[in-house]
């Protein structure tokens, strides 16, 4: 009895493996296991810069309301321990966008906590 292989199965499996690399350069775009490295590496990295992308926004916001605040003669921690304490439920995010794009409002916020 000849031996039975699922060509269909091995060939949809390599093909969505190439439609996945298309745009990749040189061989990693038509050769079925150079193309499976690079998609390994490439889908690994984007899962852990998935996660960083979170981590170097926040620093990001640290760093302008840090500047923010700095402008008002307050540090970064002290204006936040100060948000706490006043019970001001503002996260990270808001804060740095109003300390770029509306100082004015940020300005409030700061005499609010002082």
């Amino acid at each position: 009895m000849p031996r039975s292989v699922n060509a269909v199965a091995s060939r949809a499996r390599r093909k969505k493996v190439l439609k996945q690399t298309k745009g990749y350069f040189g061989r990693r775009k038509n050769v079925y296991t150079v193309a499976k490295n690079a998609l390994e590496k490439g889908q690994g990295y984007a899962y852990r810069d998935r996660r960083q992308k979170k981590r170097n926004f926040r620093a990001l916001w640290i760093q302008r309301i840090n500047a923010g605040a700095r402008e008002h003669g307050l540090s970064y921690s002290v204006f936040m321990g100060k948000l706490k304490g006043k019970d001001i439920q503002l996260n990270r995010k808001v804060l740095a966008d109003l300390a770029m794009n509306n100082p004015d409002a940020f300005k409030a916020i700061v005499q609010a906590v002082k």
